[in-house]
């Protein structure tokens, strides 16, 4: 998430109200998580395992919970709780806005698209030409739709991302501030449900097209032209590339990339990368030749065994 003005790091220790390190001059121009930082970006770590990438990073400004040395260049906000501090940032330069009305005021729609009277608009999302928003679409705030999208009923664009830190007791949400952005001539099924960014984008290539009841989390980005099956399940943080087909049932882990071209089949588990041009089957997915084999190799077994 971008700022709309540039934070220093004087002032963010001043609004978190603790101490800090490196340059008090240092600007901020935006917040991300550590896995889509850049530089000018507020990131938070709060775990030692994770501190030297997260210095390392292109992050300029890191919120830990602990003194350390602060990299050339970079600064520090030392607070206990740095989830509870990145949360609170995002708080303040991006509160959540209440939808009081069907369609926000600040929503901008092409006069050729079609919101169906059920359909629920959220503020400054914008919705191209020639889209058709069917009955009991919910589409959050700050969603970017192309042109001739159409979405059909009972789907839920821009909910909020899942993601949660551990506390002894409950579980901490961290805010969500990011988009959905959805690029020309996508066609999404009845009730599927896309997740914004917890602070980037979600993102749907161009003519890509899911059945019903498919779900995509947080900072997902789908390439162009591709296929998803009724039930697809896309974990946060994965990047599918252009022309996958994924049939029905298909599940996949956070934090992967799934190559162009590839093809999965239906009921299968997706628990790391795959590379592109190939067909995938089973829990957990592998190449299908070879997971076919061992299914007749097995069937065999039980056979001679009897």
């Amino acid at each position: 998430m971008r700022l709309n003005e540039a934070a220093s790091l004087e002032a963010l220790a001043k609004l978190l109200n603790c101490a800090y390190g490196g340059d008090a001059k240092v600007l901020a121009q935006g917040i991300n998580e550590i896995h889509m930082v850049n530089e000018g970006d507020i990131a938070f770590v709060d775990h030692p395992k994770y501190f030297e990438k997260t210095l390392e990073s292109e992050a300029t400004i890191i919120i830990i919970n602990k003194a350390v040395d602060c990299p050339e260049g970079k600064g520090l906000l030392i607070h206990p709780e740095p989830f509870t501090a990145f949360n609170q940032l995002i708080a303040h330069f991006a509160p959540n806005k209440r939808i009081h009305e069907r369609i926000d005021k600040s929503a901008r729609i092409a006069s050729s698209a079609y919101i169906h009277p059920t359909a629920s608009v959220g503020a400054n999302t914008i919705i191209g030409e020639d889209c058709i928003i069917q009955a009991n679409v919910s589409i959050g705030s700050n969603c970017v739709m192309g042109d001739r999208v159409i979405i059909h009923p009972n789907t839920t664009i821009g909910s909020d991302a899942f993601y949660y830190k551990t506390r002894p007791e409950t579980f901490e949400k961290l805010l969500s501030c990011g988009r959905v952005v959805i690029e020309n001539d996508v066609e999404i099924g009845a009730g599927c449900t896309v997740d914004r960014g917890s602070t980037g984008d979600t993102y749907i290539g161009a003519h890509s097209k899911f059945d019903n009841q498919v779900h995509i989390g947080h900072d997902v980005r789908i390439g162009k032209r591709c296929l998803f099956a009724a039930q697809v399940g896309i974990a946060g943080c994965v990047t599918i590339e252009d022309n996958v087909t994924m049939w029905g049932q298909v599940g996949c882990i956070a934090n992967v990339t799934i190559g162009k071209g590839a093809t999965i089949m239906a009921q299968s588990g997706i628990g790391k990368s795959l590379e592109g041009g190939k067909t995938y089957f089973g829990s957990p997915a592998g190449e299908a030749r070879n997971k076919l084999k061992e299914l007749a190799y097995l069937s065999i077994a039980s056979k001679s065994s009897k």
